[in-house]
């Protein structure tokens, strides 16, 4: 069973930037694709960005030009770098593993709050 933890979230500032880092442990399985979602309070989950083990990237339309998702393949480890985050960007984030056969593997969430 492959367990996924997130951190670096955090308090900041309008305009500031934060980092954040998912790493898998556990029993392994293949990773085909590597996601990060959030969800504000009152709201749907929405997809924040995606990347494949190719290197193809999918960004969600309200983060583009602003974060930048990248991996480590041999850590199998995910990362969301995030710039001039707005107040809008406060949810929680959660990562997410994609394995062969449509399986997925969810990390517990890390709280981003972007206030002044």
């Amino acid at each position: 069973q492959v367990r996924l933890e997130e951190s670096g979230g955090g308090l900041v500032q309008p305009g500031e930037s934060l980092r954040l880092s998912c790493a898998a442990s556990g029993n392994g399985a293949g990773i085909i694709a590597m996601a990060w979602y959030r969800q504000a309070p009152g709201n749907e989950r929405e997809l924040v960005a995606a990347i494949t083990t190719s290197g193809l990237t999918n960004y969600g339309d309200s983060v583009k030009g602003r974060f930048r998702i990248s991996q480590n393949k041999l850590r199998n480890a995910v990362y969301l770098q995030m710039n001039s985050l707005k107040p809008e960007d406060t949810a929680v984030y959660y990562c997410k593993f994609r394995h062969p056969g449509d399986r997925e593997s969810w990390g517990q969430g890390t709280q981003v709050t972007v206030s002044s």
